[in-house]
């Protein structure tokens, strides 16, 4: 029996049963987090998941990590096809991760981690990434720790009102920037308030809530944790305020450029620690940065522009860089600079670097192993940390940051760093998954083609 669990909050393997022997709960829902940073997986009933899988565990198709946003089969994956049948791949349930889903009465949910029949781990699955470069940090002595900022649009309009208007004229929940404005996260503190409690009775740390600068923006914040924790709660707090906007005739989306305004984001923050929590990137004595500090830096940096596939996932993740919009549009270090792509802040046990490329469209598990990766490689082969930008980034000298999904693929498949981390399946994987949503996306004829074109053209 496991009776593990992360904090009080959460719930251990003998208090599940308990609660499903009671009929407290009689919904388990098992969940792993696909490609694109969604949760999928099954709603078992509560007894049958106490009589057969808790001991036997769960199957689900192997093209779920194989497949685009709409569901399609995709042809060209190495690790599932057609020809090779399309079998099963095993549900490894996490137990440390059973949390009441507060939102859902009845209902808890337990994370999984995906593997063969014969119990190997999927090595592209995004939480088998994350998992690998976790251990690696291990093995060098370190543990990391890392917060994600995640934005996302308010609607006062229906999901399925949005989508029989096609997402045309949606009606935001705030008329003009509330970034930070008290009266305009109120005007929606209903919908906010509800999103905070059911997390933190779901096991996480809820901080606060703020507003943004587009119209109905807003952000949630969280406390940092263990990166793996931090991962799961991500993608388990993403799907929840959906479901928790649907059940009061509203929609929010992490789109991470959903109009001509400003663009949703997801700031990573993150640090090193040693294994007995011993703070590694500030010397004390000296007031500064340590040499690993830095090495980490110059290891992102390094490798910002291979691993932008890991950040910007998506064809509309792109928009998003621009100049001024508080988006990094060149790859530089700054301290406390919001024009850089790495912004450093904090002091002593609060050093920390933020990566400002991802939006809020980004898989956490990706962009979290992508980011550890580059940053244990920098300290691996002691880069030197280059001069910092002071200043304005947009108008500075710096590489720029990948302008296409096109620039952003080529790079991660040129990427030695990128198999030498993760392995060529891996690597090719994702590069596939990105030529299907690219050819998609060329072959669709948009609303500003026809509006350009059908008359004067």
């Amino acid at each position: 029996m496991n009776d593990q669990k992360r904090n009080d909050r959460m719930l251990s393997e003998d208090e599940l049963r308990g609660l499903i022997t009671s009929g407290e709960i009689d919904t388990v829902v098992l969940a792993f987090t696909d490609m694109q940073g969604r949760l999928q997986g099954k709603l078992c009933h509560g007894q049958f998941f106490l009589d057969s899988v808790l001991e036997d565990g769960a199957e689900g198709c192997s093209y779920l990590l194989a497949v685009d946003t709409e569901m399609n089969t995709v042809d060209g994956y190495a690790m599932t096809s057609w020809e090779a049948g399309y079998g099963d791949m095993r549900f490894e349930m996490d137990l440390q991760t059973i949390r009441l889903m507060p939102h859902n009465p009845g209902q808890v949910m337990i994370q999984c981690d995906l593997t063969t029949t014969d119990g190997t781990p999927i090595p592209m699955s995004p939480r088998s990434m994350l998992k690998a470069q976790l251990e690696r940090a291990r093995e060098m002595g370190y543990q990391m720790l890392t917060g994600t900022e995640l934005e996302f649009c308010i609607y006062d309009t229906s999901y399925e009102d949005a989508w029989r208007s096609n997402y045309q004229d949606l009606a935001p929940a705030n008329q003009y920037n509330v970034d930070y404005n008290i009266l305009g996260s109120q005007r929606v503190e209903p919908l906010l308030r509800e999103i905070r409690n059911a997390m933190y009775r779901a096991g996480m740390t809820v901080e606060s809530a703020k507003g943004e600068c587009n119209f109905g923006q807003h952000e949630i914040a969280f406390r940092y944790d263990d990166g793996l924790v931090t991962a799961d709660n991500h993608v388990v707090y993403k799907l929840s305020s959906k479901q928790i906007a649907h059940s009061q005739g509203k929609s929010l989306t992490f789109m991470a450029k959903p109009n001509q305004r400003e663009g949703s984001s997801c700031h990573i923050h993150m640090s090193l620690r040693g294994l007995d929590g011993s703070t590694v990137f500030w010397d004390k004595e000296k007031g500064k940065r340590t040499a690993v500090y830095e090495q980490f830096i110059a290891g992102v940096l390094k490798g910002m522009k291979e691993m932008t596939l890991f950040y910007a996932p998506n064809i509309n993740s792109y928009k998003r860089f621009a100049k001024g919009s508080f988006a990094p549009t060149s790859v530089a270090w700054g301290m406390d600079n919001r024009s850089c792509a790495v912004r450093l802040v904090g002091e002593g046990a609060a050093a920390r670097m933020e990566n400002r490329l991802p939006g809020g469209d980004v898989n956490p598990y990706l962009a979290l192993a992508a980011m550890l990766a580059c940053g244990l490689d920098g300290i691996e082969n002691e880069l030197e940390l280059e001069p910092m930008t002071a200043g304005n980034a947009y108008e500075s000298d710096a590489p720029q940051v990948p302008r296409t999904m096109s620039q952003a693929r080529n790079l991660l498949e040129g990427s030695e760093l990128a198999r030498r981390v993760f392995g060529d399946e891996v690597v090719d994987h994702y590069v596939h998954y990105a030529d299907d949503e690219m050819d998609s996306f060329y072959s669709e004829v948009t609303d500003w083609e026809l509006r350009r074109g059908f008359e004067r053209l």
